[in-house]
């Protein structure tokens, strides 16, 4: 099993390093393994500077000069993780800032490290899943360069003191930098596993560095324009693809392909019908050529004749009629949860309440364009791209150009914005099936249009939600039906499935993750229902937050909807479920506090609001239930008569264990925040005749600065395990608007996006 999954699994707990032999000296460089032989991959100058470094691991490595340069395995798309990565180590290494560098991992195997597992960026993992390793790496580092210091100076080691890149001795006054014990060749110390493993690491109290916002160091590259993202990539004798798509998302293939008028183009040279055995794509061209804008000229210009498929007639009613047929059967899909009895539990209840919630298609559009750049070189392949999961994306590479992945190597660059998308790596067919037929670099840019209407996007969901409470009000029983595409099964990756409680069989748990709640209900089902039609018309991909950000729209409008039914405060009604009994002991109790924090910053309850405005609370625990960050928001919303909704401001407590950079945090909380905002305002795409509908931002219309409320942001940092914080406030924002609307309003919305259409009718209802 994929080591994520499994520590996810395992309610995160510390990595074993006795997996790994962490071996600290010269010879541990990754220079000295087999990837290193691949042809073009390093020159004989970068081997030969490279003996000279010290690494006391294959994440990091230190110069002559001091320097300390930090190897990132995951994704940086502007969330600064390169440099929380570097932090990390800087705190037990005892490194100064400033002699502080970040570079991205390739797909060489000695980065698929046994204990981080796979290289893939996502579900908030990245801090959370590395915290231990990293530390523990520049901890080693640290034993390491004391013992050699110690050697040269003739003084015990336990005297010695690292601060700011040196090894200092109070009594003598004697001092070594970095640079020095490194240049002395005597920093050749070896860690047994059982060595490594008893290595102390910090506590929180002794922290200089964890805890402190520090300057980013990808912020100068980036702004002086050094810093390389995959559409800025330029080799020698490359050419441009630029791809033609057909009508339906997926499933047409093409008929034939008239590229008279493309000759007559100018820097034409081919067009070239994609053979996509990985299943990325169907029914592409690429028309390439010696520019992009003669590519793109070219493109426009071909006939091609398709069969459009087996999805040509469907639309996002299909699927929704689909899914609603499929969560009337009684033996679909498989039980995530399955506490108690909750079918007899809900025949014996004083009052049940059932309730229908949808969320529509919604799209990533990262500002950078989905692209690739691949090259053959005899026998080996070079891609360059920013991708969220190189594991995964080499050996689609590798599918797409029929090789051994073992013949694949990834030129990891910054992502212009990923958010899910780049986990999926469709953009590296059409370039290297393109390269392998003209025989020469090719660049793969994909237009707006192509981005939009081929994106691997967040499926259309269909929920139903029945709840059950007694004579007392008291909440006895919630069965919940989750019916969507399933993103992660479409990965053909068995160890990111999860097995069903009811022995079923595998499930997506990628697509029901959240509804796992933590409030104490003695009889809880959940039920998630693959939808075939929309899994095939519509490839789903995990878009910021997956699926929590559908799962907590229905679970928190639900607990909401209860609460009023039976006349009960909502956050109060929420409090005296969050009672931490049983499997919920520990997670309800952190999540309790953050709901007391938000409701305490936004004054929930101490104010008298005008007419027309209402407050609205949701609590969750995402990323999921194994990987939480305890996060709690109080919207604060307008509604006009007719319909018409402001969102005033956005309170957000959020628990994250130990904060690493405190400015990145609320930063990456705010982003967030606004990211649930514009899924639960103003984005929405919709299916017609088996495509897409929406190609530009005229059409598909996210948050504009115009509609940006106020946001205040508490951290809650108490020294516990560092938790994620890229997504959780993504999915607590839409239900806690929802739930401020009904107070405002007396409307009750259950689907996603929230229009002013919406509102006016159900205030009328």
């Amino acid at each position: 099993m994929n080591s994520h999954v499994k520590i996810a699994k395992q309610n995160v707990k510390s990595a074993d390093l006795s997996r790994r032999s962490f071996l600290v000296g010269t010879a541990a460089t990754g220079l000295a393994l087999g990837y290193s032989a691949v042809p073009g991959l390093l020159g004989a100058d970068q081997a030969l500077a490279a003996t000279a470094n010290f690494d006391p691991s294959v994440w990091y490595s230190i110069a002559p000069d001091g320097i300390v340069t930090v190897t990132c395995g995951k994704a940086d798309m502007g969330q600064h993780i390169a440099s929380t990565m570097a932090q990390i180590v800087s705190e037990e290494l005892g490194s100064s800032w400033k002699d502080m560098r970040v570079q991205l991992a390739s797909n060489d195997p000695k980065f698929n490290d046994p204990v981080l597992g796979a290289q893939i960026t996502g579900g908030s993992w990245s801090t959370m899943m590395n915290f231990d390793a990293m530390s523990c790496a520049g901890a080693a580092g640290r034993i390491a360069l004391t013992e050699a210091a110690a050697t040269s100076m003739g003084v015990p080691a336990g005297e010695l003191v690292v601060r700011n890149s040196a090894v200092s001795h109070p009594k003598s006054k004697k001092q070594m930098s970095f640079a020095d014990i490194v240049k002395s060749g005597k920093a050749t110390k070896t860690f047994t596993p059982d060595e490594l493993k008893a290595i102390k690491l910090k506590t929180p109290d002794q922290y200089t560095m964890i805890g402190v916002s520090v300057p980013q160091l990808d912020i100068p590259s980036k702004t002086n324009g050094t810093a390389k993202y995959g559409i800025d990539v330029m080799l020698p004798g490359m050419v441009h693809g630029a791809i033609v798509t057909p009508p339906v998302r997926f499933g047409a293939t093409v008929k034939s392909v008239d590229d008279s008028s493309a000759r007559k183009v100018p820097g034409f040279i081919k067009a070239v019908t994609l053979d996509d055995k990985t299943g990325s794509t169907t029914g592409w061209v690429v028309a390439v050529a010696n520019t992009y804008t003669q590519a793109k000229k070219a493109a426009e210009v071909l006939k091609i004749s398709y069969d459009s498929g087996p999805n040509a007639k469907l639309s996002s009613q299909s699927l929704l009629e689909e899914a609603k047929r499929l969560q009337g059967l009684s033996d679909a899909g498989q039980f995530f949860v399955k506490d108690g009895d909750a079918a007899a539990a809900l025949v014996t209840a004083a009052k049940v309440l059932e309730a229908e919630y949808t969320t529509n298609i919604n799209i990533h559009c990262p500002m950078e364009p989905m692209n690739a750049t691949a090259e053959f070189k005899g026998d080996i392949l070079h891609i360059h791209s920013g991708n969220q999961f190189a594991t995964r994306s080499g050996a689609i590479a590798a599918g797409a150009a029929r090789i051994d992945p073992k013949f694949v190597v990834m030129h990891q660059t910054w992502l212009g914005g990923g958010f899910g998308r780049r986990l999926d790596a469709d953009m590296m067919v059409p370039a290297v099936q393109a390269a392998k037929a003209v025989g020469k670099p090719v660049k793969v840019i994909y237009s707006r249009e192509n981005d939009m209407t081929m994106d691997y996007s967040r499926p259309l969901t269909y929920q139903k939600v029945k709840a059950g409470v007694d004579g007392a009000g008291k909440l006895i029983a919630i069965s919940h039906d989750v019916v969507s595409a399933w993103p992660t099964a479409r990965w053909g990756i068995p160890d990111f499935l999860t097995p069903s409680v009811d022995k079923k069989g595998p499930l997506d748990a990628f697509a029901v993750n959240g509804a796992d709640f933590f409030y104490t209900v003695p009889n809880h089902y959940v039920r998630t229902i693959k939808n075939e039609m929309a899994h095939n018309a519509t490839p789903s991909g995990q878009l910021r937050s997956v699926a929590p950000g559908w799962t907590f729209w229905a679970v928190e409008s639900m607990i909401d909807e209860i609460a009023h039914a039976t006349g009960q405060d909502p956050a109060q009604f929420r409090i005296s479920l969050l009672d931490g009994m049983g499997k919920n002991d520990g997670g309800a109790q952190r999540l309790r506090n953050t709901l007391l924090a938000a409701m305490g910053l936004a004054g929930y309850g101490a104010r008298k609001l005008p007419k027309g405005e209402g407050l609205g609370v949701a609590c969750v625990s995402s990323q999921e239930r194994a990987a939480a960050s305890w996060t709690a928001c109080v919207a604060h919303v307008a509604v006009a008569p007719s319909g018409a909704v402001i969102v005033k401001k956005l309170t957000i407590a959020t628990d994250v264990g130990t904060q690493v950079h405190p400015d990145n945090i609320r930063a990456q909380v705010e982003g967030a925040a606004l990211w649930g905002l514009s899924l639960a305002m103003y984005e929405k795409a919709t299916l017609k005749d088996g495509g897409i509908e929406q190609t530009n931002f005229d059409t598909y219309t996210p948050l504009r600065m115009s509609h940006v409320p106020e946001v205040a942001v508490t951290v809650i940092a108490n020294g516990e395990k560092a938790t994620g914080v890229g997504e959780p406030a993504v999915t607590v924002i839409a239900p806690a608007i929802g739930n401020a609307i009904f107070n405002a309003s007396g409307a009750r919305i259950r689907a996603l996006p929230i229009t002013a259409e919406a509102v006016k009718g159900a205030m009328k209802a």
